[in-house]
């Protein structure tokens, strides 16, 4: 028997179909959905979405199907050669209007109190397929709501049990928080022990959701969908720069939705950048310019804090001043921070405050694999990270990869919990993750493997033996042909190291150590963001400070001479650059509180008062037009202080990595967001007279803090694990611990 034709016109592993009409081809195995998408043939749908696996739970998207008797689920259907699928025929239309009346049928009639709508999909689909009328007399069941935390408002009656949400907790956080109990007409959806949700991602059920049944608490009952604007916006507070819009109201900012983009943040957000504009307006915000005068502040117009700002500067020019820039800072502000530094004739300018270890002159620098193809690995190496709380959605894509077959190792002084299974863990102390790093284990466990990848997160980036680590993790990269992703300290860190915001003088370090005359701080909250804080507030403290600043707060009132009030990235025009290099534009979304002003107006006003070069521009395009890479390599930083006692491992508190996340009350309310404490091994707590729940007493060459004790054996030997961003444990992330009862 001959072969049967083939159309030579058919990509390879394609078939060809024909949907209403229109012939196509679609990969074989794909869903008939998946075909009428990409032929924009619009198909009705609740619980399918592109991002999630296939539950085919809700019928909403039968369509009728040649030589098939009953109506098929187009989302669970496979195509197949010579299929004919018709959506809109009588037989396809009868069942999904079928379908909307059973899914009405305990719907509650909320629509004017739903906060979901006038975005409601399920609104939308009812208005196409629904009745006009309902035959069902009997009363509608009501179900209980739950209490899952304070970032998502429960309304579970409205529930119509597609299932995306638990498919998003199980499949992209890998918490499984989330299932349907009970059965029949008594199904519900929600967590089995009744605790908050307790992902980093949680905010993501309620984009999933297609009705009010999830939805964003904090927001609850503040507005309408159709009373705001979109405004494209960056995520801010790590360094992925997550694609987000900024949903504002007459200039507030209300609510923090995601923005597509598969190369960075797909169509996911992580809570922290949900939910931290409520830190925008918070009580201390700085508002009006204030300079501090016989010791007491007062407010001052902008032209009289302008020109107490340039007279401190022309007095202390040269290697008397001194340039602290958060790393956060935009590329525009730090470009003209750069020029303002030159044309005072200082090489002191840094914006890796947070970093200890610096004695190798390292400076952020693009991811060697970029984030997308983080998924696509088959082994990964998690160096010195917390990685669900540094980068919750690069954790995502380790997590993804894991799925797909990815071995996943991890070197860490903490066994932090992870969402995907390990094939290998060396829970080890701060001092011997280098010496790991270049055994032969690990090394031999990499073997095959074509597409690896280290990532270097902040617990080996800002430690004590940071430059150790780094130099191990680039051998080890080189020896097994795998990438390196340096985790950049700061959302900007990347793009502020490309324009130059680097030191050819004394680092940041270097200048708190040996106090300066005069200081410029940029988006620093002083008492919390340096990694020496006692250090850095007793070098302020003693000379004159001019404060760009977002917050008013005590500890920049107790240092600064004058504040100048600037705006966040929610209410600017700014670009940043995020772990990839990826440079990235957000547009001006909230209204600037009260005087206060883009950051980049206030430095080119000063520049002017200056006399500056590079600073007659007069506009942001102007600006942007003359911004160009400039080639610094720093100056070699101090050893981190030496000592005796225990190692420090410091990885920063999840909802208290910035000033505005430490502002934004939803986020201090979340469980994740724990008091101050220090955890280490039992075993050291019995040597040392320790026990759990007890106050101990830790101490370092800067200071000392006294905090509650808490044993785990998950934390390495001879090591204390705190977290940072809280200022009972400022004063020991620099140094070695003596540990002792309170």
């Amino acid at each position: 028997m001959s072969a049967q034709p083939t159309n030579p016109n058919v990509p390879p592993d394609h078939v060809t179909i024909e949907i209403d009409g229109v012939e196509m081809f679609a990969p074989k195995g794909s869903m008939i959905i998946h075909a009428a998408d990409k032929a924009g043939i619009p198909v009705p749908r609740f619980c399918y979405h592109d991002k999630l696996s296939i539950a085919a739970n809700c019928r909403m998207c039968l369509v009728d199907v040649d030589k098939m008797g009953k109506p098929a689920p187009a989302c669970a259907t496979p195509v197949m050669d010579g299929m004919k699928v018709r959506t809109r025929s009588e037989k396809a239309l009868g069942a999904q209007r079928n379908v909307m009346e059973f899914l009405l049928i305990n719907h509650p009639l909320d629509c004017p109190v739903c906060d979901q709508g006038g975005e409601c999909e399920l609104q939308d689909l009812s208005l196409g397929y629904g009745r006009s009328v309902s035959r069902f007399v009997e009363r509608k069941r009501v179900v209980p709501d739950e209490d899952i935390g304070p970032l998502v408002a429960t309304e579970m009656t409205r529930c119509i049990h597609c299932t995306r949400c638990i498919r998003v907790a199980g499949e992209i956080a890998g918490t499984y928080e989330l299932g349907g109990m009970y059965r029949g007409d008594r199904m519900a959806i929600g967590t089995w022990d009744g605790k908050p949700l307790m992902t980093e991602l949680s905010g993501n059920v309620i984009d999933v959701c297609p009705v009010g049944a999830l939805t964003n608490k904090p927001f609850q009952f503040r507005a309408r969908a159709w009373e705001m604007l979109a405004r494209p916006s960056l995520g801010y507070h790590d360094a992925l720069g997550s694609n987000l819009f900024l949903h504002v109201r007459r200039g507030e900012v209300m609510r923090t939705v995601p923005r597509d983009n598969d190369d960075v943040n797909e169509c996911w957000l992580s809570d922290r950048d949900r939910y931290s504009h409520l830190g925008l307006y918070a009580a201390d915000r700085a508002g009006v310019p204030e300079v501090r005068e016989n010791g007491q502040w007062r407010e001052a117009s902008w032209e009289e804090a302008l020109g107490r700002a340039a007279d401190i500067l022309r007095a202390n020019g040269a290697d008397q001043l001194g340039v602290l820039v958060h790393p956060a800072t935009s590329n525009e502000e730090g470009e003209l921070l750069a020029r303002l530094a030159r044309a005072l004739g200082t090489g002191n300018l840094d914006h890796r405050i947070g970093q200890l270890d610096l004695t190798d002159s390292a400076v952020a620098e693009p991811s060697g694999m970029a984030v997308a193809d983080i998924e696509k690995a088959d082994a990964i190496v998690l160096v010195g990270t917390n990685l669900r709380h540094e980068l919750p959605l690069v954790n995502a894509r380790v997590r993804k990869a894991w799925r797909d077959g990815a071995k996943v190792h991890v070197v860490n002084p903490v066994d932090f919990d992870q969402t995907f299974d390990l094939a290998g863990k060396h829970i080890v102390a701060p001092s011997r993750i280098a010496a790991t790093l270049a055994g032969n284990e690990l090394r031999e466990a990499l073997q095959g493997r074509s597409r690896a990848v280290v990532i270097v997160g902040a617990l080996a980036e800002n430690g004590a033996h940071a430059s150790a680590i780094r130099a191990a993790a680039r051998d080890f990269a080189a020896a097994t042909g795998a990438a390196l992703c340096r985790i950049p300290q700061g959302a900007n860190a990347v793009g502020l190291a490309n324009l130059g915001v680097l030191p050819s003088g004394r680092d940041a370090r270097g200048m708190l150590a040996e106090q300066r005359g005069a200081y410029i701080l940029y988006g620093i909250e002083p008492g919390l963001d340096f990694v020496d804080t006692a250090i850095a507030m007793k070098a302020l403290d003693g000379a004159q400070v001019v404060a760009f600043s977002h917050f008013a707060c005590e500890s920049t009132r107790a240092v600064a001479d004058v504040i100048l009030p600037i705006g966040l990235l929610p209410e600017i025009d700014a670009t940043l650059t995020n772990l990839d290099g990826r440079e990235q534009s957000t547009a001006a979304g909230g209204k600037l509180p009260r005087q206060a002003r883009e950051g980049w107006k206030v430095l080119r006003a000063l520049g002017g008062l200056l006399q500056a070069e590079g600073f007659g521009f007069t506009d942001l395009a102007g600006l942007r037009g003359g911004i160009a890479p400039r080639q610094v390599t720093p100056v070699a930083g101090a050893p981190a202080p030496a000592g005796e006692g225990m190692e420090v491992a410091a990885s920063g508190a999840i909802y208290r990595v910035d000033a505005v996340v430490r502002r934004a009350p939803a986020l201090q309310a979340h469980p994740l967001n724990q008091a101050p404490r220090a955890v280490i091994n039992p075993a050291d707590a019995d040597a040392l007279g320790l026990q759990h729940g007890a106050t101990g007493r830790f101490g370092t060459a800067a200071g000392t803090a006294t905090l509650p004790v808490e044993l785990n054996a998950r934390v390495a030997p001879g090591t204390v694990w705190i977290e940072t961003g809280h200022a009972a444990t400022a004063p020991l992330r620099a140094g070695r611990l003596q540990v002792g009862r309170a």
